[in-house]
């Protein structure tokens, strides 16, 4: 089904739902170039950077999808080299690829499927294998918030026959997805042997390999969050914790939104290990302005749990007086 998806859904959709905005760089006659293209690709590192510190607002989402309709309104109006003309739909793709992440983020479901129509056909039409890879895996998160585990799976399947999935770095990424969405559906043995290919073609990287600037989330401490999201699912939670540990550790200062996400993974592994003070302090430790999205529905299930595994404790009535979420 993803497949033909990809392939046959009109360009139409994304064209006509991205309803076009005046782009005053260059004159009505002017000709596209790499300027342009540099330009766009300028901005979409901006919406990157915002997402690192922030994660799914909806100022986010709007933004990404303004950005996309100005690549799209160049190429429509525009004369242009065939391959800056790829490369626009895929700035277009990568941006509405970012709208559509920040709406899986953000828990607004139905946007994000209407984005994720929008970006499979941008990305087909851009030729752009590495957008194609990033756009399978934003359809595997939008998959894996829906439910949609064994559709999950198959949008790791349509990302591995990429090209740029024989990139150790993009292999190694698309491995520890996959672990995600085997753990979610309580596969232990295949979710665990995915993160063991993981973290064999993290080692076999090259670092001086050239990539697109978005792949530069995906490092050791995003590896251990993904190993952390996975065996968080297997219930696992002495592996959770030493891979919330790893993470911690290695995670880079601007990415805020991960650091909050990690100490809420954090605060349910120690819980399930009968730890609540140990948990809820750890918990306490994330900022009121990291709370939305993922973050705030892990906490909210860390509440849930924590009623139920310690409700007599003092740290359960610490944490309901302070946070009542």
């Amino acid at each position: 089904m993803l497949r033909r998806t990809f392939l046959t859904t009109a360009s139409a959709t994304a064209l006509t739902t991205l309803a076009p905005v005046p782009e005053p760089a260059t004159g009505a006659s002017g000709r596209v170039g790499q300027s342009d293209v540099n330009r766009l690709a300028a901005q979409f590192a901006l919406i990157i950077a915002n997402d690192n510190k922030t994660g799914g607002t909806h100022q986010a989402e709007q933004a990404a999808l303004t950005w996309s309709q100005r690549a799209l309104h160049l190429q429509e109006t525009r004369p242009a080299s065939q391959r800056v003309r790829g490369q626009l739909y895929g700035l277009a793709a990568a941006f509405t690829g970012s709208a559509l992440w920040a709406a899986i983020d953000g828990g607004r479901l139905d946007q994000a499927q209407q984005h994720l129509n929008d970006a499979v056909t941008l990305a087909g039409l851009s030729g752009d294998p590495t957008i194609q890879f990033r756009v399978w895996g934003h359809a595997g998160a939008l998959y894996r918030q829906l439910g949609q585990y064994t559709n999950a799976l198959s949008a790791d399947e349509a990302a591995k026959r990429t090209r740029a999935a024989r990139d150790p770095l993009f292999a190694s990424l698309l491995h520890a997805r996959t672990a995600v969405h085997h753990a979610d559906l309580r596969d232990h043995q295949a979710a665990l042997r995915c993160l063991d290919l993981a973290e064999a073609a993290l080692g076999r990287v090259d670092a001086d390999e050239p990539r697109p600037a978005w792949m530069g989330f995906y490092d050791s401490a995003e590896f251990h969050l993904l190993a952390l999201t996975a065996t968080t699912s297997l219930g696992r939670w002495e592996q959770a914790e030493a891979h919330a540990h790893q993470t911690l550790g290695n995670l880079r200062p601007a990415l805020q939104r991960n650091r909050a996400l990690t100490n809420a993974y954090l605060a349910l592994a120690q819980l399930g290990q009968r730890e609540p003070e140990l948990a809820v302090a750890t918990a306490h430790r994330i900022p009121a302005q990291a709370r939305h999205g993922r973050t705030a529905r892990l906490l909210n299930t860390f509440g849930q749990r924590l009623h139920i595994v310690a409700p007599k404790a003092p740290a359960t009535r610490d944490w309901f007086e302070k946070e009542p979420l």
